[in-house]
This record gives structure tokens, sequence and C-alpha cells, in this order.
């Protein structure tokens, strides 16, 4: 004896079975119409419908609080007029300006937005507005690092088209047909509607239209309508009009993904004072709220207020000890503090946790190696060059590799590994530079300042290349080209004492002259 059909579709779409609750609801919806057993309000055909919908919008759902992606179009096309000289510590544009007490680009590496290397990769973090189109096409291809993917809109595009590919009628539900004015008066129904439209169909403007038509209909007494308006507005760039939406269901609901979605909108405003002020406030409303410790903790990171952030991180980790973003940044905060061992304590901690990926090996190969656990270091690197899925990563690897090689003073063995850090990945500015200095200690200098020259054009934000090219262009006696080089590296990197102690040096020489 079977399952009832309908019964049978909820079960599996409460297994999350997505695929098999559509099959069932198809099966529900084709029978012919003195099958479907009316009920005065809500018919089986309205419940299958109305399941299937939600299960389609759950197979490609995205939650949007995370996904935030800016493109270079979103970035360089941006109309909305923010002040260029911002007060300091009141803009993310400006990192550098923050009062933050972290540690230097001499210890932490930075991205070409000026900001340190945060301990976890997510939508958004190491983004900068790069100040033009080149700088912004010319920063690396990957993920890992600061440079904008081509459109934030082509992650959605790719969401939208998923359901035709899968539907040989093609798609579910045909939107040009549709009579929206008759959808929004049915509540149970537009919920519904509303996210298929806009998470699977990524079509924004009916997604809105369907909102501003439901909200009246609720009189404007509904919160959860204005936050999908607001995200339709958020979507489509118009930042003020969502930031509208979003206070007025706070006034109405105080709920934390509001909360969360108005500080996406002041931080692509770049008013991160107001966004860390609107937490502070929900914080007060929601105490020991995860989610909203953890955004003010990221808001500091990315201001380059580390010490902030490592504090908030660490109330993250009060409320809940498992948080994995909260562990791996404090790992790397001590790490690049100069307390290897520490930091070994927090990775060890997420692989009891489970996660085993090749970063986490290779951060445990780099603290076991500073911590003098030299048994442990080359088995964990062997462990990452296992588990890495792409040529970046193993890149990564065999660049870390080669600083341990130069630890141990093996030279040959770092040549070899910075050799294959750039087999794997050509766009690997810092083992340029390194690679660079071996030769430079081989006496073989057209080659180290040719090095040089792919280091500081690849990677214009490190002041590393600057630097070395400066001094390589003194001992060569060559003092123009070696001024030149320290004003760019003291530009990357103002609190550099060296470069301040050779550009000293060299006006002392000119005025000589």
């Amino acid at each position: 004896m079977g399952l009832e059909p309908l019964f049978q579709a909820w079960s599996y779409f409460r297994r999350r079975k997505f695929r098999e609750c559509a099959d069932v609801c198809s099966q529900l919806l084709e029978r012919p119409p003195g099958e479907q057993e009316l009920d005065s309000e809500y018919s089986v055909f309205q419940a299958a419908w109305n399941l299937k919908t939600r299960a389609l919008t759950e197979m490609v759902y995205v939650d949007e609080i995370d996904m935030d992606q800016e493109g270079i179009a979103e970035m360089i096309l941006d109309e909305n007029a923010i002040a260029q000289v911002a007060r300091p510590g009141t803009s993310l544009k400006l990192p550098g300006t923050s009062q933050g007490g972290g540690p230097s680009p001499a210890v932490r590496p930075v991205t070409q937005s000026g900001r340190p290397i945060t301990g976890f990769v997510r939508p958004s973090t190491q983004s900068g507005r790069p100040s033009t189109m080149e700088q912004a096409i010319r920063t690396p291809r990957t993920a890992l690092t600061a440079r904008p993917i081509t459109s934030a809109s082509g992650g959605y595009v790719r969401l939208g088209t998923a359901s035709m590919l899968t539907n040989p009628d093609g798609p579910f539900i045909n939107l040009s047909r549709l009579n929206l004015t008759k959808y929004a008066q049915k509540p149970k129904l537009a919920k519904a509607l509303f996210e298929y439209i806009f998470h699977h169909e990524n079509d924004i403007k009916n997604a809105l239209d369907l909102a501003a038509l439901a909200t009246e209909h609720a009189q404007f007494k509904d919160w959860w309508w204005k936050v999908q308006i607001g995200k339709c507005y958020y979507r489509l760039g118009l930042y003020r009009e969502a930031e509208k939406q979003f206070k007025s269901a706070l006034k109405q609901q105080d709920m934390v993904d509001t909360i969360l979605y108005l500080a996406k909108v002041y931080l692509r405003l770049d008013q991160p004072v107001t966004a860390l002020n609107l937490f502070k406030q929900g914080l007060d409303r929601f105490p020991g709220e995860v989610t909203l410790i953890c955004g003010i903790a990221r808001i500091y990171e990315e201001m380059n207020n580390i010490s902030s952030a490592a504090e908030y991180y660490k109330d993250v980790l009060k409320q809940d000890n498992t948080h994995v973003e909260a562990i791996a940044c404090i790992g790397s905060n001590h790490f690049y503090s100069d307390q290897p061992e520490i930091a070994l304590r927090f990775y060890r901690r997420l692989l009891q946790m489970g996660v085993y990926n090749c970063q986490l090996f290779n951060n445990l190969g780099l603290c076991c190696f500073y911590a003098q656990q030299y048994d442990m270091t080359l088995s964990s690197f062997e462990r990452a060059l296992f588990l890495a899925e792409n040529e970046e990563e193993t890149a990564d690897v065999w660049y870390n590799l080669g600083h341990v090689a130069v630890g141990i003073g093996d030279l040959n063995l770092a040549y070899q590994c910075f050799k294959l850090t750039l087999v794997n990945n050509n766009d690997y500015a810092e083992a340029y530079n390194n690679l660079a200095v071996l030769e430079m200690r081989k006496g073989h200098t057209e080659q180290a300042r040719a090095l040089l020259q792919t280091a500081s054009s690849l990677a214009p934000h490190m002041y590393e290349p600057h630097f070395n090219v400066a001094i390589l262009s003194e001992k060569v006696g060559d003092l123009q080209r070696s001024y030149t080089a320290a004003q760019k590296s003291e530009e990357a990197f103002p609190g550099h004492v060296d470069t301040q102690q050779l550009i000293k040096q060299l006006k002392e020489h000119f005025a000589m002259l």
C-alpha cells in the first residue's frame, strides 16, 4: 500500500530530495481535472503547484546575505557618488587609514586593496574598489585574491537558466503570461511564487512587481514583503530605496536577517561606521547573536583594525565554539603576531571538527615549521599537495615549501620550489620576487632585474619588489632608477624603515652632485 502522492511529495521535500518531490508534484499536476479533489479554499492542485514551486526554488537557492560579490562592471560603472577623501577610519576604500593596531605589511601580506589577507575566504572579503579598469583586470584571476569577478550578475544568470535545462517542456511557469495581480491576492501562493521568480528564474523586475502588488494587498502591514522589495532594489543597485524598505520592515518586525540585509546596503554605500552602529544596536535587542557579532568582526577586519576584529571573533567563539570562520581568523591573527604555537591549536581544532582541505594542512605545515615542530612540517605539506583541488592551491603549497627550504638554508631546493610555484600559477608575484633574490645571491643581476619587474607589474600593491629593485639599482650605480623604485616602495608601505633610509642616502648623493 503506497503513500498518498501529495504526502509522499511533502516527505521528499522535508528530506531535501527536491528532484523526487518535483517529479511527484508534476504527476499530480498532469492528472485530469476530474481526479483532483477540490477543496473550498486550497485544492490538491494548488498544493502540488505550491510544493513544486518551492522544491524548484530550493534546488538553486542561495542565501542572499552571503552572496555579495561585486563585479568589475558594478565597480567601475557605479554611479553612486561617494566622498573622494574620506575621514580616517570611516571608509572601506582607504583601509590603511584606520587606526587599528594590526601587523604591518612587512609581517602580514596584503591584497591589492591594501587590506591584510584574512584567515577565511568569503565573498567580497578581499575585494577593494580598484582605481582603474586596468588594475581591476590585471589582478590575479582566482576567487582567493582581490580580483573582482567579471560581473556579479553572472552567478545569478547561471542560476536563472538552470530551470530550462532540467525541464524538457520549457519552464515550469511562463512568467510572461502570469496575472500577477491575481496571485498577489493569494498570500499562500504569492510567497512561494515570488521566491521562484527571484531565485529560480532570476527575473528581478517581475519579482519586484509581484512584491509591490502583494504588499499593497496586505495594506503595507506585512514586513516580509518589504524585505523582499528591499532585496529586489539591492539587486537592481537602488541602494537608498532598499535602505528605506529594510528600515520600514525593521519598524514592524525586528529580525536578525533584516539587520544583516540593511548592513549589506551600508557596506555597499561605503558606510562601515553606520553598519557597525546598526550591528551594535541589533546586539542590544538580540544579545549574543553570532551572525551580528561576526558581522562586526568582518567590518573591523576590512578596515584593517585587526585587534578589534580578533576581540569580536573571540566573542563569537564564546557563543558558538564550532564557528569555523572565527577559529580560522583568530588562528591566522596569532600566526602573523608571531605566535605559531597558539595558531597551531586553533588549526588543530578545525581538524578535529572535520575540516579537511588543502588550505588547512598548508597552514598547519607553516605553523609546525615556525613552532619548530619539524617532524610534522613536511607530512602536512605532502597532505596539502595531495588534497589540492586546482593549480592555484598547488602553487600556494610549493611557495610555502620554498620558504621552509630558505629557512633550513637549502637554497637549491628553494629555487626548485619557487620554479614549481610559477609552473602552477604564472601570476604569482611573490614567487617572482623571491626567485629574484636568489638570482641576486648568485650574482645574476639582469635575470633578477627582469624577475623583479615582472613581480612589480603583477602586484603593484607589494612593496618588496620595488624595494629590491631600488637596492639592486643602487648597487650597480643607477641612482635615478633606484630613487624612483624606492618612492614606489614607500608609497606601498609608508612605514618601511629600510626604504626611508635608502631614500635619505640617495638624497644625500644627489645633494653632493
